[in-house]
């Protein structure tokens, strides 16, 4: 019944003809429901098409499926892998990473993606707690690697393996995919995801219909795919037949080229990504179509900066890495107010919750606790509680005021650092802006803002916000700089500000 109601989903929205369907039934037959089922039919259809586009090759659909193949063969008779066995994978964006995605999903293993700058102790603890039976890395990390107390397999991920195809494997169900939440500093959480399209239609149509997806030829993934948002864009374009183009580190003037070189509709980016292209080339940025904003929050400056130039082109996307997407805002959407998130997808059970768990009512800020079908699966179907702190206005839109632990409270009021810093976006000088919480004798704890700006000074910007937020809102100091720290995936560097402080008052 579930592969019947899937079918009639995808027929529905015109991804699949009444020849596709066959090809579909026929590989679910051969190969099982897993990710080399949507590769079979994508070769099936898209055989000759250009695939992938990385740094140095490209690929087609033929090839890759072959090639995936190929490897997952060498995986099971080579290495014993299979249903139940535990694959790392620290690896950059190429073509070789997208094989070894398909090949251990189609021999049944659960992948495990590693944040490629993830620090070395701490890559020690995860490898020796997570008790891997292979390690695919690339050979950049190799020095890393030999260092480690690894007794399992290590495999360098762009060798050239030319193994057998001809053998049949087991038809398998997909392993599970395993992100690593949280920073690079600190310990990190595992977040576990059953790529089944059964539970996860309803983003799958979400993000075709709010996106047009099926409308663009040639996407650019530019955000990393060991992140949950990385990953799903892949599995979401693959099966389309789209011209996917990948790099192993973004370069915004490299990127520009790139996106007008191969005439670029889509692309994923996390907003400073988006930032830094808008500063290089514009002109070099026409063909896009849609930009997929996702892992950090937009701010107005910057929406209305991609409306002015690029037209109705900006998408906002929110999720976690635990319960997946669940709140898109498109064009329009931003246009009713740029600092909106938008407004919950199909599927999604969201409520807003105080700190006992209660309902907050329309405008009050809360907790986000989501429910869906595509959540972690080690959870149990229940609702999640996000970490992430909002509203609801009247007409529906949901808006974001900060993290919990990102909470201050200043002589006995809640403050949130983002609320501030939307209102520095907002004036025409100034570029950059991060604000934290610091203790404080007096009130308890007080904010600090650091500002990057063209000519403003402290007492400039502090008039600015006189008649613009609560007085409790003030920052206690405002630093000018050159430049705000970001973390390697594009998120302001609050961690790093916030020890820099507690540093400075111990001396």
């Amino acid at each position: 019944m579930k592969v019947i109601k899937l079918i009639l989903v995808l027929y529905k929205v015109n991804l699949l003809s009444p020849s596709s369907i066959v090809y579909l039934l026929k590989a679910l037959f051969h190969s099982g429901m897993n990710l080399m089922t949507l590769l079979e039919v994508a070769a099936i259809r898209y055989g000759n098409q250009i695939a992938i586009v990385d740094d140095e090759s490209t690929i087609t659909y033929k090839d890759l499926l072959y090639k995936s193949n190929s490897l997952a063969n060498y995986f099971s008779s080579g290495l014993n892998l299979h249903k139940g066995k535990k694959v790392a994978i620290l690896c950059r964006n190429h073509i070789s990473l997208i094989q070894t995605i398909f090949a251990v999903s189609r021999v049944g293993s659960d992948i495990y993606f590693l944040n490629i700058e993830i620090g070395k102790e701490q890559l020690k603890e995860l490898v020796k707690y997570g008790k891997y039976d292979v390690l695919v890395y690339d050979f950049e990390f190799n020095c890393l690697i030999e260092s480690l107390d690894f007794t399992g397999v290590k495999f360098i991920c762009n060798k050239n393996i030319n193994h057998n195809t001809s053998t049949d494997l087991p038809r398998v169900s997909s392993g599970k995919i395993i992100l690593q939440t949280g920073g690079t500093t600190g310990k990190p959480k595992e977040a576990r995801h059953k790529p089944s399209l059964f539970n996860y239609l309803d983003p799958f149509i979400a993000f075709i219909q709010k996106l047009k997806v099926s409308d663009y030829q040639t996407a650019y993934i530019g955000t990393p795919i060991f992140h949950g948002y990385g990953i799903a864009v892949l599995l979401l374009f693959i099966p389309l037949g789209k011209k996917l183009v990948i790099t192993s580190r973004f370069k915004a003037y490299e990127a520009c080229k790139l996106i007008e070189n191969n005439q670029v509709e889509f692309i994923t980016v996390v907003p400073v990504m988006l930032d830094r292209m808008l500063q290089c080339n514009v002109k070099e940025l026409s063909s896009l179509r849609c930009i997929a904003s996702g892992g950090a929050k937009l701010n107005s400056k910057l929406v209305r900066r991609t409306l002015n130039h690029l037209g109705d082109v900006l998408y906002n996307l929110y999720g976690t890495s635990e319960a997946g997407l669940n709140i898109i805002a498109g064009p329009k959407d931003l246009q009713y107010s740029p600092n909106t998130l938008g407004r919950k997808i199909a599927g999604v059970h969201l409520k807003l919750v105080d700190r006992n768990g209660h309902n907050v009512k329309t405008g009050v800020i809360g907790e986000f606790v989501v429910r869906n079908s595509w959540s972690m699966k080690n959870k149990n179907k229940g609702w999640i509680r996000t970490g992430d702190m909002g509203y609801k206005d009247k007409n529906g839109y949901l808006f974001l005021s900060g993290r919990t632990d990102e909470m201050i409270i200043s002589g006995g009021e809640n403050v949130f650092p983002n609320n501030v810093e939307q209102t520095l976006y907002d004036h025409p000088q100034i570029e950059d802006a991060i604000v934290i919480g610091v203790k404080d004798k007096e009130y308890g704890q007080r904010l600090k803002a650091f500002v990057k700006t063209k000519g403003l000074t402290e007492h400039d910007i502090r008039i600015w916000l006189k008649d613009r937020i609560a007085r409790y809102q003030m920052p206690k100091e405002i630093i000018i700089v050159n430049e705000i720290p970001y973390t390697p995936v594009g998120k302001p560097d609050k961690k790093r500000l916030i020890e820099n402080e507690i540093n400075r008052a111990k001396l």
